[in-house]
């Protein structure tokens, strides 16, 4: 990965954060400030490009926590970097915030497997189960989904982490359905662009590139992106 220089953005959750990756160093600016991502992450990149002496043009990429997440959050991700990738002609990788979840918590804590949850309101989670592969990142197992607590896939084998908000508002539900599984529980870790950008450094090696437009939100409720229809008869009603 030598010669490597990559651009993570991360505002799904509460935390909002930026890093950058050059040679397999990272630097980051991280800050738990719910409702202030907007004001803040402009700053931070601005920060660490000058403190590294990279102009936005040197970069190679540019990565960004996809989703799912806060929708607010995750559209400023997704914003911020069509606007930098578009403005420096740049490829841009796509990382699943419940992957990097997953490697914060296999980072602190060297375990091997996670279940990573993430509150996503409306009585549900975000739930994704992550075990480390032989070079050391996180593998989904499986697939990523939004449910009910109790609803959650339960891993057959072994010994689990249990990481992210998730835990925090749902924690007796999650723990009645796999807690036989759960051996520590990190309800207050959030998602950094410190542990994204190593994901998308690999991702960027592999040909997993996009476009800046293909930049998109991933929210995994169909139903934000793609409006129900309206009932037969029902024209004029008002929502609910």
């Amino acid at each position: 990965m030598d010669g490597l220089r990559i651009l993570a953005i991360e505002t799904a959750t509460a935390a909002c954060s930026a890093a950058l990756y050059i040679d397999g160093e990272i630097s980051e600016r991280h800050a738990l400030a719910p409702r202030e991502h907007a004001l803040l992450i402009l700053p931070m990149i601005d920060a660490l490009l000058a403190e590294a002496g990279v102009p936005v043009g040197a970069l190679d990429a540019i990565a960004y926590g996809r989703g799912p997440g806060s929708f607010t959050g995750v559209r400023i991700a997704a914003s911020v970097t069509q606007g930098i990738a578009f403005a420096a002609d740049l490829p841009v990788v796509a990382v699943s915030t419940l992957a990097t979840l997953a490697q914060g918590a296999m980072r602190e804590t060297g375990e091997h497997c996670v279940m990573a949850a993430l509150d996503a309101r409306m009585a549900e989670v975000y739930w994704g189960l992550y075990a480390r592969e032989p070079d050391d990142l996180p593998r989904l197992q499986g697939e990523e989904c939004v449910c009910a607590p109790r609803a959650v896939a339960v891993p057959e084998t072994g010994v689990w982490i249990a990481a992210g908000s998730g835990w925090a508002g749902y924690r007796a539900e999650l723990l009645e359905r796999v807690g036989q599984r759960v051996s520590l529980l990190l309800p207050d870790l959030e998602p950094r662009a410190g542990d994204l950008v190593r994901l998308a450094a690999q991702r960027y090696h592999q040909g997993e590139i996009l476009r800046p437009e293909e930049a998109v939100p991933v929210y995994l409720r169909d139903t934000v992106v793609r409006p129900a229809q309206p009932r037969p008869g029902s024209e004029g009603m008002d929502d609910t």
